[in-house]
């Protein structure tokens, strides 16, 4: 499937309610005289009187109105996360509280779930007011106000009603009505997203998924990737708000018939995911902004054990608190979820916890960050991050900040999934920098990656002169002693930058800054006067370290040091681990190989052991040695002398 690019923020034409409260309340009577559908359709619901999973509806609520989907919803507690995965995207919330009940449990732990699902609107049914007295009535809706006083639901329009005589469901349908007007249209931006809530199987057609799409658009003969091993599956058709249809997008119900190789229905289960390829990221570290409800009793500690819903998919994690070792009743705090199994998220997602043994709401938050670190996660630099996507709306809004706190780069792909946004539409800052690197760009904040430059320079000129008698280090050991921000890849483009610029030079695998010259010690100097003789004294065979130092009275571990730096600047040459050779009799040895080249620059190892007078296994480590440096090359059992190579050219020219 093609990366779908962004388009304009359009609304669904549609709405999705859904009902909530207290078991046995008539959330599905009511359903059912607002749409003539009757609910319980299970054997299992007929039989029990209630409803025990999600139940769907679709209806228009006046003549010629697009079609309303209605998700009817469990009230018993035991059916808490089945409420849970019918809860996720609706765009109206319908609590229905009983005129005889009044106030139930369930009745709180949903209007809670429904609060922390930031679900946008509500309407509250006072059901079976035939049954009650008109005082008894207004002391339920006086007690239903209080209810939702505190919250984002104060002052809820309320209507009385009686599902069995139809009093009051005709006012409902119309406030139902003037609520659709004012949904809030969904962008159509970013890739499809559909939490599956349902499969089944249909004769001749396959497995069929619905959900409600969070986000995006789908097509017929689309791509997208299933569940946590990331199958993919191809659309072969599809329904929108019960309708057939050629696209469905973000805010409605869908039905997608899908296939793929050896699918089963079996291997589709609610909370899988559906997404486009280059949107699948499953995580099991996420960073959240974590709020505890009022009224818990007891405070949440650190490492709590807890059940995550988001979309239809229920995880137990735990739960690292980021500022603190525990939260109270009515607070917000940053965590981070370790989840025991892969969650699909992105930012801005609203989640639900509920207790380790899934009888209580504790609380909920919203996605920050779905790939969320490892360490360092209550360092003051990661809390500052998490400040910026707590405060920002959208990509684009949040990018300076997390630029500002992010001196290692941010890569484009992981901010594409963690924010849903593909990178082709971004506007971004113009103080932005792309850093091309070996594994994928990288943006940086121009001035940060300026600094990192300077810092560079700063440190090769101070490892200058704390070694002024070495040529330089190589990338890794500059790479640490610099001790910057950045991963091996994004340090080397820096460096090749750096490089390719002129302010740093190379000489072999050593860096250093242009003027900088090897300076030797007094003490080194004079060694090498002493030496220097010997070597060459020696010819083609000249002493080992341990001969030298025995000679000089010294250390040999000194000597081999000197000889080692005096390598790195062409002065010697290390043929074997404590064989040096001077430049000079090297440049002998290389003119008498290039003299004795047979037929074809064939090398032969007898004649140049006998040119040079020394034993053959010298004359191999030497030829070897060669090789290295690219005078000779070996192929099989034979040696070819490399007419092309620097050395060749060299002795050329002489």
């Amino acid at each position: 499937m093609a990366r779908a690019t962004a388009g304009p923020a359009t609304g669904a034409g549609a709405m999705i309610v859904g009902t909530a409260g207290h078991i046995d309340h008539g959330k599905t009577a009511l359903l059912q005289a607002l749409t003539g559908q009757a609910g319980d359709q299970r054997q299992e619901e007929r039989a029990r009187g209630m409803t025990i999973d999600l139940g769907y509806r679709y209806a228009a609520l006046a003549e010629g109105a697009a079609l309303t989907g209605f998700i009817d919803v469990p009230g018993h507690e035991r059916f808490i996360h089945n409420m849970l995965a019918g809860a996720h995207g609706i765009d109206l919330v319908l609590l229905v509280v009983a005129a005889d009940d009044g106030v139930m449990p369930q009745t709180r732990e949903h209007l809670a779930i429904i609060e922390l699902l930031g679900i946008p609107q509500a309407l509250v049914a006072i059901s079976k007011c035939d049954r009650v007295e008109p005082a008894r009535l207004a002391q339920v809706q006086a007690q239903v106000g209080e209810l939702l006083a505190p919250g984002p639901f104060a002052g809820a329009r309320q209507f009385p009603l009686s599902s069995i005589t139809g009093q009051g469901v005709e006012a409902l349908r119309r406030a139902l009505l003037e609520a659709e007007v004012r949904v809030r249209q969904r962008s159509v931006r970013g890739g499809f997203r559909l939490a599956v809530d349902r499969a089944f199987a249909v004769t001749g057609a396959g497995v069929v998924v619905t959900g409600t799409a969070l986000a995006g658009q789908v097509s017929a003969g689309d791509t997208l990737l299933l569940g946590k091993t990331g199958k993919p599956v191809r659309v072969r058709g599809l329904h929108a708000q019960n309708q057939a249809a050629l696209v469905a997008e973000a805010g409605q119900r869908v039905a997608l018939n899908i296939a793929a190789e050896r699918l089963a229905l079996e291997q589709v289960h609610r909370g899988d995911w559906l997404v486009p390829e280059w949107l699948y990221a499953p995580s099991v570290r996420v960073d959240i902004d974590l709020s505890l409800l009022a009224g818990e009793a007891l405070a949440f500690e650190h490492f709590s054990a807890v059940h995550v819903h988001l979309g239809t998919q229920d995880v137990t994690a735990r739960v690292a608190l980021l500022e603190g070792e525990t939260l109270a009743a009515g607070q917000r705090m940053f965590a981070q979820l370790l989840l025991n199994a892969p969650l699909q998220a992105v930012h801005g997602d609203r989640l639900v916890l509920r207790d380790q043994r899934a009888q209580q709401t504790l609380g909920g938050g919203r996605v920050l960050d779905p790939f969320a670190p490892s360490r360092q996660r209550r360092s003051a630099e990661r809390l500052r991050q998490l400040q910026v996507l707590r405060d920002a709306d959208g990509l684009e809004q949040a990018l300076p900040g997390l630029l500002a706190s992010a001196p290692g780069g941010l890569d484009p792909q992981r901010l594409e999934r963690q924010f849903n946004h593909l990178r082709e539409t971004w506007k971004l800052p113009r103080d932005v920098q792309v850093v091309a690197t070996r594994q994928g760009p990288l943006l940086f904040a121009s001035s940060q990656w300026q600094a990192l430059r300077q810092r560079v320079l700063a440190q090769l000129a101070r490892l200058h002169e704390q070694e002024p008698d070495q040529l330089g280090p190589d990338r890794d050991r500059l790479r640490r002693f610099a001790a910057l921000p950045l991963e091996r890849p994004a340090f080397v483009s820096l460096l090749d930058e750096l490089l390719e610029g002129g302010l740093i030079a190379s000489s072999g695998p050593w860096l250093h800054l242009p003027d900088h010259k090897v300076q030797l010690s007094p003490a080194d100097s004079a060694l090498w006067e002493r030496l220097q003789p010997k070597m060459l004294e020696g010819q083609y065979d000249p002493p080992w370290v341990r001969t030298l130092a025995a000679d000089e009275q010294c250390a040999e571990a000194e000597v081999r040091l000197l000889l080692r730096k005096l390598a790195r600047l062409g002065l010697v040459h290390q043929v074997v681990r404590d064989l040096f050779y001077p430049e000079a009799t090297l440049r002998r040895m290389a003119a008498l190989l290039l003299g004795q080249g047979g037929e074809g620059g064939i090398v032969q190892v007898a004649a140049f052991r006998d040119m040079l007078g020394i034993g053959r296994k010298r004359s191999v480590q030497i030829l070897e040695y060669f090789d290295r440096i690219g005078l000779t090359r070996r192929v099989a059992d034979q040696r070819y002398i490399r007419a092309d190579s620097a050395l060749a050219q060299q002795q050329a020219g002489h």
